[in-house]
């Protein structure tokens, strides 16, 4: 029998990359998010994905999905994002409170609904995807480190409590990736300001690239765990110190 995957935040980026990939690799995808048509139009070009409506900022949403599934072996939190660059001074309320609802409690409430047929599915497969931000803060980033960061401690705390039972925890932390929405919705759609971000370097990370690390290390043998993989283009030493070129 196939292995069942549930990825978050499957409609684009590094989601849809990741649905791909593991579908690739023999998984039953469940692939949910809040945008049915992007969902139905992934499940028309690869095979093995379902596309489910998922809402993580909503229990009623993440308990549906949790009823639907007969069993999952790997369940991969995606869903997430930044919002805004303001100082922690000038930040917004509800940007703040966005953040955390869907990086941080949206995480929460999967993990919950799924863990226990993570647990029973004997070789289970916790992996959240995080950031660099969870590690290193930033000006402008108070907001998003400050949810990442929970996330990062989440992972840590879970691999604690669930030592001894059949699940391995694992943290995806990218560095500098250029997506078709991260920095747009961190601009809030100013699409010249969110190009900006990647302006002269040269090979950032890509989608296929975090999906290509979150696949190697689902794949790995049951008694082989990454506890954290902090990946980076080449260019990117650290969150201030990238290298440009111009021309």
């Amino acid at each position: 029998m196939k292995k069942t995957a549930v990825v978050t935040g499957a409609s684009s980026g590094i989601g849809a990359a990741t649905a791909r990939r593991l579908a690739a690799e023999g998984y039953e995808v469940v692939a949910g998010a809040r945008r049915r048509d992007r969902l139905e139009k992934l499940a028309a070009e690869v095979d093995g994905i379902t596309p489910v409506t998922l809402d993580v900022t909503s229990q009623e949403s993440v308990d549906a999905l949790a009823a639907s599934l007969s069993r999952c072996d790997v369940l991969i939190n995606n869903a997430g994002g930044a919002i805004g660059l303001e100082s922690v001074a000038e930040g917004r309320v509800e940007d703040w409170q966005r953040m955390y609802d869907t990086n941080v409690l949206g995480s929460l409430r999967v993990t919950q609904a799924l863990l226990p047929k993570l647990v029973a599915s004997g070789d289970g497969v916790l992996l959240m995807l995080t950031s660099v931000a969870g590690l290193v803060s930033y000006e402008g980033g108070g907001g998003y480190c400050a949810a990442k960061h929970a996330q990062t401690s989440m992972v840590e705390t879970l691999r604690l409590e669930l030592v001894g039972q059949p699940v391995r925890i694992i943290e995806i932390a990218p560095g500098m990736v250029q997506t078709e929405e991260f920095a747009l919705t961190r601009f809030r759609g100013d699409a010249d300001a969110a190009s900006r971000i990647y302006e002269g370097v040269p090979g950032p990370l890509t989608a296929d690239d975090v999906a290509d690390a979150i696949t190697w290390s689902v794949t790995r043998p049951a008694h082989f765990n990454v506890d954290r993989m902090v990946i980076r283009p080449r260019a990117q030493a650290a969150q201030h110190k990238v290298h440009r070129v111009s021309g």
